[in-house]
């Protein structure tokens, strides 16, 4: 399954981005795809990442348990 979002792009970027697609013989889209999944890769890996995404969960844990009341 896809979901399908809009993604504003200055002129500059957008212009590099079809250049580099073009040059892989890919897709914008699949460049936008690929390079956000090695974003999200590289952030997982980041332990200091990982430590302040469970502090903020466990944070949002609790105040969703406290509205449950």
């Amino acid at each position: 399954m896809t979901k399908q979002t809009t993604v504003r792009l200055p002129d500059d970027l957008a212009d590099e981005a079809e250049a580099v697609a073009r040059v892989r013989g890919t897709s914008v889209n699949a460049l936008i795809v690929d390079s956000l999944a090695a974003e999200i890769e590289r952030v997982r890996a980041d332990k200091a990442f990982t430590e302040r995404a469970k502090v903020l969960l466990e944070r949002d844990k609790e105040l969703l348990e406290r509205l449950a009341r």
